[in-house]
Parts: C-alpha cells; structure tokens; sequence
C-alpha cells in the first residue's frame, strides 16, 4: 500500500510513529484506527454486500481490540457504494490496471495490455493481450500472472494475440475469442481465490479457467436453430428448462444460455442435452433465480461469480459451464450468499423525495431490486 501511495502521488510516504504501537503511518493520514490483535481471538464477521455483488459468507476474523482513534482536524472519510455492478469502485480497478501493467510487464515482457470488465469483479474476469512467440506462451503468462500479488487471485483469464480488435470493444472482442475457441488450449487448474469467493468448496482455495485465443481462426461447424426450435428439442429431452438464448451465432462458437428451475445437478441436462451436440457449442446453466437470459450484461457477471471452475467446466461433447447457484443437490456445502439488492420501498423513498431519479428499466436491467 505505502508503494502505491508513493507511485500515485510521485513521491515517498513521509511516515511517523502510531501513538500506542511502533507502527510508521502517513504524517498526512485522514483517520488512524490503532489497537492489537490476537490471531486466536476469533469471531464471525458478515454478512454485508460486497463489491462481487454478493452478501460476503460468514466466516471467523481475528478480532482488533482499538486503544485509540487519531485524526487530522478536517478528516475524509472516503468511501464506495459497492454491490452489483456497475459501481464506483470499477474505477478503482481500471487505475490499478494502469498503474500495474509496467510493473507485470517486468514478470512477462510479452504482455501488451490487460482489462478487467466491470462486470467481471476485478478478480473474475480479465483479458489480456500478448506477443505469442512460441508454443505454449499464452499457458506461462498465466501462470506469471497467478503467482503476481493480487493477480494471484484471477479466476479466468482470457488470452488474445496482438491482432485482435480493442480489448474494451466488447462486442468485437467476444466474437474473437469465440472464433478461436480450442478445448485443448483451455487450462483448468487450482489456486488461490479471493477470500470474497463464494463458489469453490472451500474457502481461499479454488478452480482457476484460462483460454488460449491466440490461435488461427476456426471454421464454423454447427447447425444453427432458432431460439424456439431448439428450445423446444431441449425441453423435450429436459422439461425442467424454462428458457432459452443463443448469442453470437454468427461465430464459431456460438453461446446458449440454458435457464431451468433447479432440483438436479446442472451435469445431469448437460449429459442429456449431449444429444443435441450438433446444434451446442458453448453452454451455460442458470437457474430461475434473480436471472434473465435476455440480459448478457449480467449473465456474464454471474458465470464469472458463479463458477468453480474444476466442478462446474466441461469440455466434451461440447463446452458446458454451470453458473447455478449451488447448494446440497450440488454437494455443495457451504453457505450461498445472496444477491445484493436494495429494497424497494426505499428505492420508492428516495425517488418521491427527489434524492434519486432512476427509471425502472435502469433498475431492471442491473437487477438493483429482487424479482417481483
């Protein structure tokens, strides 16, 4: 943190002693909390909404016992609105991406630049773009970037090559990487996860995804249905689908959101739906909960919250992702967070006492309130 305080204002920390502790703070710091902390004083912390979009999971935290809290005499409290994105920390995370592209191209040299898409959390979802020079590049430079610092908690990581379109043309970039989709150019591995991570079986530890893009083009192979129709074949082998959305279709890969009340494991209607391969490409699960398949925006914020990657990860006959919530019928045993959303009533409160002005549809269309 003192690095990076350093780096953003061009110049060192200048740093003095904490009043009840030998710990070196900014002379200049707004609001100083100080006290002790004994690592077998435990107690559980949460839940509270988080910048995934989810109510943090309880879990046990060392507890600080403060001895005394210091400011200076007009102290800022800064703080961020977080929950379902789009929120104000996002810009945080594209200055970070700034500020630290230099710094990762001292560990992989052939990296040319990196984006985390807001709706990918940070952590969830980052592209990046490369100078492939030999076999396998792409495969090293995710592991540089798993073992970096923070970067060690990615979850996927997309790779493309130097020729492909503006990694925050997001419409153009997609189709890219889904005409250059290879099964055996995926990597699925374990590592550490962010402790904010609710999908893996256990906490701090979990599946990480990456896709190796960088290669030639590939041919479309697949006979393309209407919504309906292939609607209709999944249901008839699955009547537990309620909806169905394929995007991209013009591509290689196409993608087919496959939404359905959930009483079995997703991997059950993949294995039925392995029947209909012709017609698959790229499938994901969600459940009737809080989603819309007509809303990518948010389908792709929940993939990428939703997924462990060595559980939920299947590459034959087709690619298929469970984005579920997860719960027994999973052998899922950990506590799964709710969405974070606001009430409506309060929403109503502050739009009648001209605080906010927000429509609807805004509301709907990032999910700010829960269905109905």
């Amino acid at each position: 943190e003192l690095m990076l305080f350093g780096l953003v204002r061009k110049k060192n920390a200048r740093l003095v002693k904490s009043i009840t502790n030998d710990i070196y703070i900014p002379e200049d710091v707004d609001i100083v909390i100080e006290g002790e902390v004994d690592p077998e004083v435990l107690q559980i912390e949460g839940p509270f909404g988080d910048h995934t979009g989810y109510y943090t999971p309880k879990e046990p935290y060392p507890v600080l016992r403060v001895k005394a809290i210091t400011t200076n005499k007009r102290p800022i409290y800064q703080a961020t609105v977080v929950g379902k994105p789009p929120l104000e920390d996002k810009y945080m995370g594209w200055a970070t991406e700034r500020i630290f592209l230099p710094l990762l191209q001292t560990t992989a040299p052939d990296l040319m630049d990196y984006h985390m898409p807001e709706n990918g959390v940070f952590h969830n979802l980052i592209l990046a773009k490369i100078k492939p020079r030999f076999k396998g590049h792409a495969k090293q430079i995710m592991h540089a970037f798993w073992g970096v610092g923070q970067m060690s908690f990615v979850k996927h990581a997309i790779f493309v090559d130097e020729s492909a379109p503006a990694l925050t043309d997001y419409e153009a970039i997609t189709a890219y990487i889904l005409n250059r989709i290879d099964t055996k150019d995926i990597l699925i591995t374990n590592g550490i996860v962010d402790a904010l991570d609710h999908s893996s079986n256990e906490t701090l530890v979990g599946g990480k995804l990456g896709i190796d893009a960088t290669g030639e083009a590939k041919q479309k192979n697949i006979t393309l249905l209407s919504d309906e129709i292939l609607l209709k074949k999944c249901q008839s082998l699955e009547p537990s689908i309620v909806a169905l959305k394929q995007y991209m279709t013009d591509t290689a890969h196409p993608v087919t959101i496959i939404q359905y009340t959930k009483f079995k494991p997703a991997q059950d209607l993949f294995e039925k739906l392995a029947a209909l391969k012709e017609h698959l490409k790229i499938v994901a699960f969600v459940d009737t909960e809080q989603n819309d398949v007509n809303n990518p925006y948010m389908l792709i914020w929940r993939v990428v919250n939703n997924i462990d990657a060595q559980r939920d990860v299947w590459l034959t006959p087709f690619l298929g992702i469970d984005a579920t919530n997860k719960s027994e019928v999973d052998e899922h045993t950990r506590e799964w967070p709710a969405d974070v959303v606001c009430d409506p009533n309060v929403i109503q409160d502050l739009k009648e006492r001209g605080i906010i002005d927000i429509s609807d549809t805004l509301l709907d269309n990032y999910q700010v309130v829960p269905e109905g």
